[in-house]
């Protein structure tokens, strides 16, 4: 197959079969919409056995990867509960090195990184995974800079991607790097999904919102805002980018929010940073930085507004605290 772009994907028993489905799909699109070279798409496993998916649905391997030879375009380790057990297998860790020898790129979806990490192809990288496996992973490879933040980091020639459907993204990045944006485009319609969510908007951001306002423009500048945490959300810009005027604005959030855009802001970012401090180990500084806020002084006083404790406080709770005022939620799982 020297004319095909030729993608091996690895799995193990209690993998995500989404972070297979998700990149499989995703290129077959783009062979279908012409793809030149087009990709080749290879399920590898141990001794080619089948792998049970954490779903109870097997997964037929076409690849043992004890017996893979020749030059690989790309090696995807796919995330799921399974990863730790994957991680420790030293048979499936001295493939991965091997397989990655002969690959020109290298990826990982969701706590696929884990398998990276322990192959030892992470060390000194910057890379992502899904955002409550982050704190982990870092705790267990002190040499690898992780930051759960994004939807997906690309650090070399080493890919890293959050949870699950961040493996879409992932792809369609891979795809525009290959074949320019115009396929990329085209496959992401296919998909009904985003034309393009770039790597760097927080995975987290999921999670911050209440049920979805009635009114669509305040739906859209929360999703806005959700996604641009770090950008100007000032009543002005927020009123600029709806063409409205800030008085409207203002109606109109507190009709549909019960809250002022100024004061939503606010929740949105500090309930994003709650969410880092508990899932990475960023700093403060890093943590404010990226959530909007101008310093970490001005982050602990948020947290003091919104959740009567401090940072430090937030990262040493078995559970994620409610907001003053509203009940006491279970933070999500992996």
């Amino acid at each position: 197959m020297d004319n095909h772009r030729r993608m091996l994907i690895i799995a193990y028993d209690d993998a995500q079969i989404l972070d297979v489905a998700c990149p499989s799909g995703a290129l077959d699109i783009a062979n279908r919409y012409g793809a030149e070279p087009p990709y080749s798409i290879e399920l590898g496993t141990l001794g080619r056995r089948a792998a049970r998916s954490s779903a109870g649905i097997v997964m037929g391997a076409g690849q043992g990867l004890e017996t893979v030879a020749g030059r690989l375009d790309t090696l995807l380790v796919v995330g799921g509960i399974g990863c730790e057990g994957a991680a420790s297998d030293e048979r499936l860790l001295g493939q991965v090195r091997r397989l990655a020898g002969l690959s020109r790129r290298v990826a990982s979806v969701c706590t696929g990184a884990y398998v990276l990490a322990a192959a030892g192809l992470l060390d000194h990288r910057r890379v992502t995974t899904h955002w409550g496996w982050g704190k982990r992973l870092a705790e267990r490879h002190p040499t690898v800079a992780v930051d759960v933040a994004p939807l997906y980091i690309r650090d070399g020639n080493v890919y890293t991607s959050a949870g699950v459907t961040s493996a879409l993204d992932l792809t369609l990045a891979l795809i525009e790097d290959d074949h320019g944006p115009t396929l990329a485009r085209a496959v992401a319609r296919e998909l009904v999904t985003h034309l393009h969510r770039p790597a760097d908007q927080a995975q987290i951001s999921m999670f911050l919102a209440a049920p979805p306002p009635e009114d669509r423009l305040v739906r859209d500048l929360v999703g806005h805002i959700a996604g641009h945490l770090a950008e100007d959300l000032t009543p002005a810009a927020l009123a600029a980018r709806a063409g409205v005027s800030r008085r409207h604005l203002t109606r109109l959030f507190t009709a549909q929010l019960g809250t002022t855009p100024a004061r939503a802001v606010r929740g949105a970012r500090t309930e994003a940073a709650a969410h880092l401090v508990r899932s990475s180990g960023l700093s403060m500084t890093a943590i404010a930085r990226r959530c909007g806020f101008g310093s970490a002084e001005t982050l602990r006083q948020a947290f003091l507004d919104h959740y009567g404790v401090t940072g430090d406080r937030i990262r040493r709770m078995p559970d994620m605290p409610a907001a003053r005022g509203t009940p006491k939620q279970q933070t999500p799982g992996p």
